[in-house]
């Protein structure tokens, strides 16, 4: 502990450790917030969710920050429910039958027309169920009537959604505009927003006694959430938060395990000498050879896309790796030490002296080595994740990458898609890195500042 507080106190030293310090603070605090806020079993129904999980959210938003930056003001998903947003009247039509009004009125103030319009109906009936209609009246007037339709089921939700963005007859009607465009622009100038109250009334008739009907009035936005959505109308939020534990215990993970089987071969080898020292080299020729990348994506795609896979083919590719060399002839240098030779004077074992004494004295020497590996491997997983060999399971940055690049996102204008996960991944390599280097230069004494 007191050699820990120690090089703790020495990387306040330099300004680049602090910065990198602040930044990994901030990333494992994320981490541990999101494996308790969102656990993983939610974390994969969340995100492997179809339509009706996140249907009431917008396809291909932006992040609801971008309406501090943009002059035009941005509409954000309005959700108007009859339960608490609207005048609720019913005429009673005979013994059973009734007629319900159902009126939404609201003020429009964003300078830009929602992206889609949605009607949900939720009826409860036995046999007949509701015949309804929309009156949507525009702030400058004019009375647009649709929607006459019978409601004969719902979905295993009790809900039946109308898209009123797909409405033939409103798409006849307004020609060449979109139908949100239609309802919320100015007919004398279509290029403006019509600011105003608009008022939707809907009416339903209900054929027997026990029926009811609520319904809700969905506005899409252009913006959403912290991080957007992406085409498919999920949260990318959810992968950005997740992706920060997957991306850590993997780099973690995979920096770790290949240190320690590299160190103790080496180590071994460079002790015992002879034959053992000349297959361990041979062994670690062979495997320099041997390209990393291509036996990882055989592995995804003839047997398992699963990070997990993944991570055990590349710790069993590292057993032998490069880095073997390195420290071997470390090892060399310290085989000979005095306090080396004092064990073998006292009658220490070979096992004893490899791991009680060799080791642990180079081990602080390779702490920034290993610091300096985790984003490497972090890239990795995003790099396999963009080649469409990502866990199928997990939320991760590299699938948001992934699914990005295969729907075209920076075409069509959708840049927060490649830049949030991208700036994660470029943050996180920062630190790392910041934190690397300056204990580089504590544990080395050639690279110590007088």
């Amino acid at each position: 502990m007191k050699r820990l507080l120690g090089v703790l106190h020495e990387l306040t030293r330099f300004k680049a450790a602090l910065v990198g310090l602040v930044i990994l603070s901030f990333i494992v605090g994320l981490a541990i917030y999101t494996v308790i806020a969102i656990p993983y079993g939610e974390a994969v129904r969340l995100w492997r969710g179809g339509e009706e999980m996140w249907r009431y959210n917008p396809v291909n938003a932006e992040p609801a920050w971008v309406n501090y930056f943009t002059p035009k003001r941005l509409p954000v998903t309005r959700i108007l429910s009859s339960a608490g947003d609207a005048e609720v009247r019913e005429e009673p039509l005979g013994k059973t039958s009734r007629k319900v009004y159902i009126t939404y009125t609201f003020d429009y103030r964003a300078d830009v027309a929602p992206s889609e319009l949605a009607l949900v109906y939720k009826p409860v009936f036995e046999k007949k169920g509701p015949l309804v209609s929309v009156t949507w009246v525009t702030p400058d007037g004019r009375e647009i009537k649709f929607g006459r339709m019978s409601i004969k089921s719902v979905s295993a939700s009790g809900a039946f959604w109308y898209p009123i963005s797909l409405d033939k007859q409103l798409i006849r009607r307004f020609g060449d505009q979109r139908v949100e465009e239609g309802f919320f622009n100015d007919p004398n100038d279509p290029t403006r927003v019509l600011k105003g109250t608009h008022k939707v009334t809907i009416t339903a008739f209900l054929f027997e006694p026990e029926a009811k009907i609520e319904t809700e009035l969905v506005l899409y936005g252009t913006v959403h959430g912290l991080a957007g959505t992406d085409h498919r109308r999920r949260d990318i939020t959810i992968a950005l938060m997740w992706g920060t534990p997957v991306a850590l215990s993997f780099g973690l993970a995979a920096a770790l395990g290949t240190m320690i089987t590299s160190i103790i071969i080496a180590a071994l080898g460079a002790w015992f000498g002879g034959w053992a020292d000349s297959l361990v080299q041979r062994l670690t020729e062979i495997r320099m050879i041997i390209p990393t990348l291509p036996i990882l994506i055989m592995v995804g795609m003839f047997f398992s896309k699963s990070i997990w896979a993944i991570l055990a083919t590349l710790l069993i590719l590292n057993i032998i790796e490069s880095s073997i060399k390195n420290y071997r002839a470390i090892f060399l240098q310290e085989k000979h030490a005095p306090y080396i030779e004092a064990a073998r004077g006292y009658g220490a074992g070979h096992l004893r002296i490899v791991f009680r004494y060799l080791i642990p004295k180079i081990v602080p020497m390779l702490v920034p080595s290993f610091v300096l590996a985790v984003p490497g491997y972090v890239f990795l997983e995003a790099a396999l994740a963009v080649l469409g060999l990502g866990d199928p399971v997990l939320p991760t940055w590299g699938k948001v990458l992934s699914d990005a690049y295969g729907k075209g996102a920076l075409f069509q204008g959708h840049y927060y898609w490649v830049l949030e996960p991208a700036f994660m991944l470029m943050i996180t390599g920062f630190g790392f890195t910041m934190i690397g280097y300056a204990l580089d230069r504590i544990f080395n004494p050639r690279l110590r500042e007088i």
